[in-house]
């Protein structure tokens, strides 16, 4: 058999003079300029007393959750529920989604090649009136097939058809557009699995709030319960009257209407942490640290307002839409312009089989088209002004998701430095409401004073101490939303301080 003749070099040659050609052609876009929108932001913080941990001086943005929360059980039921919530899993399948969009739409740059091949049998269906071309009448088969003599050829090649050459960026920017889309995807998970972290610790204090209240109701009705058996044996011996009886049991059945009040709260909490991480709680789960002893910060610092334009992921995703809004105005100007598109082969064929391997079979076809808009009737036209309509669009929203989160962002600041002083006034009403119960309990012993005044101290007590722990609460939870309006919770361990990555000097959102 003939030697085999390496007709592939060829092609390899002449596609990468075509790519090249194409890769020159095409370095240009009609994506307009960007200019990221001014953000609409004061230039400081409203007052904001925090100053953070010396031994943590980073931005929210850059410490993990791991890290800024210490208690193990609500380390342990955050991490179930970035493994177990489905909202997540439904984000990273569309972001995979847009990931085979992106791959799809990027393929278009470069030409298809395939190969092809194969033999042709063909004869009519009857001998009558059998003709073949001139100089192919040595090619006639000698079997019958059909009832006719059967024709016979080989062919074989490599080559693409219909490549596209984006002289001016068309498919550039329709692949630029699905890139920043799947960018926003990507920025849309991220802040998701911030809004879970913090969801989950938000609902997580609300319920070591609440597993204090019901220790407090206990322990109240434990007292009040003691006092009043002591109560009742006095009135048997005639050393108390009813009325001093009958407000011992309304304490009595006061603090079992509120631990009952509790244990509704805390089974309502259990559930919402049952929601919020997919999963039934474990029972091998770490103690709880008492409430307070939850972050290793008592404070964040806040930083500047445009630090949030590179690490609010709900901003990062808003500004990678209107990128990709950008994107599709360049494919809309480019569609008035001409297309060059390319068909190209190369290969072998022949009338006999041994001969085709030969040089005499090598074959090669290239078909350039031009194709020139004349008259869309207005459809290119419209197509534009509705990919502007569709940037001032994103541009509005892009400034209000800035708003937004800049608002956030303001009223939780404002609000720590509330709860923090706040605190600071419970704590010392605790203190004394507690003094004035025990100097009133002891002032009845003693038989100085009426029962109504220790009644009306213990009460006093008790609503402080009600009032202490739901701005305990408040203030920690406080903390938790200040950590996420900074964009904090979307990495797991601490990262190096570093400034975030400037969305617009993306290398996949960058504009030509």
């Amino acid at each position: 058999m003939p030697a085999f003749t390496p007709f592939s070099r060829t092609l390899r040659f002449r596609a990468v003079s075509l790519a090249l050609a194409g890769g020159l052609l095409s370095g240009c876009t009609m994506i307009p300029h960007y200019n990221r929108p001014a953000p609409p932001l004061a230039k400081t913080w409203p007052a904001y007393p925090g100053t953070g941990n010396p031994r943590m001086q980073q931005a929210a943005y850059d410490i993990g959750w791991s890290d800024f929360f210490t208690d193990a059980r609500l380390k342990a039921l955050i991490a179930i529920a970035i493994r177990e919530n489905r909202d997540l899993r439904v984000a990273a399948a569309n972001i995979a989604e847009a990931q085979g969009q992106y791959d799809v739409q990027h393929a278009g740059l470069f030409p298809t090649i395939s190969a092809t091949g194969g033999p042709i049998y063909q004869a009519p269906a009857s001998a009558s009136g059998l003709s073949f071309a001139p100089g192919l009448e040595q090619n006639r088969s000698d079997a019958a097939f059909g009832g006719g003599r059967v024709f016979k050829y080989y062919q074989g090649g490599i080559g693409f058809s219909s490549y596209e050459i984006d002289l001016f960026g068309r498919i550039r920017s329709l692949t630029r557009e699905s890139a920043e889309t799947a960018l926003s995807k990507e920025a849309n998970l991220r802040s998701l699995l911030i809004s879970i972290v913090s969801q989950v610790a938000t609902a997580y204090v609300t319920w070591l709030g609440d597993k204090e209240a019901l220790d407090l109701a206990n322990s109240t009705l434990e007292t009040q319960e003691a006092t009043l058996r002591m109560t009742q044996q006095k009135y048997d011996h005639g050393e108390a009257n009813l009325l001093t009886v009958r407000q011992a049991e309304t304490q009595v059945r006061q603090s079992a209407a509120l631990r009952a009040d509790s244990r509704r709260k805390l089974a309502q909490d259990e559930n919402l942490i049952t929601l919020l991480i997919g999963a039934p709680i474990p029972d091998t789960l770490p103690a709880p640290q008492p409430l307070g002893q939850q972050t290793i910060l008592a404070d964040l610092p806040a930083g500047v307002p445009s630090d949030l334009l590179n690490r609010r992921p709900d901003i990062v995703a808003a500004e990678h839409d209107l990128l990709a809004a950008q994107a599709d105005i360049g494919a809309a100007r480019a569609a008035f312009f001409p297309r060059l598109t390319l068909t190209a082969n190369d290969g072998v064929s022949s009338l006999q089989f041994h001969k085709l391997f030969t040089s005499a079979a090598t074959t090669w076809g290239l078909n350039p088209s031009l194709q020139i808009p004349l008259w869309t009737w207005g459809m290119n036209s419209g197509n534009l002004k509705a990919s502007k309509a569709r940037r001032d669009g994103k541009i509005a929203s892009y400034e209000k998701t800035v708003q937004s989160a800049f608002r956030e962002v303001a009223d939780a600041l404002a609000a720590r430095e509330a709860y923090l002083d706040e605190k600071k006034q419970v704590d010392e009403l605790v203190t004394s409401s507690q003094d004035a119960f025990r100097l009133a309990k002891m002032r009845y012993d003693a038989g100085t004073d009426s029962y109504l005044t220790t009644l009306d101290s213990q009460r006093s007590y008790l609503q402080s101490r009600q009032i202490q722990i739901m701005v305990d609460v408040s203030n920690y939870q406080n903390l938790i939303t200040i950590y996420r309006a900074l964009g904090g919770g979307w990495k797991e361990h601490t990262l190096p301080p570093q400034s975030p990555v400037n969305v617009a000097q993306h290398p996949m959102s960058q504009t030509r």
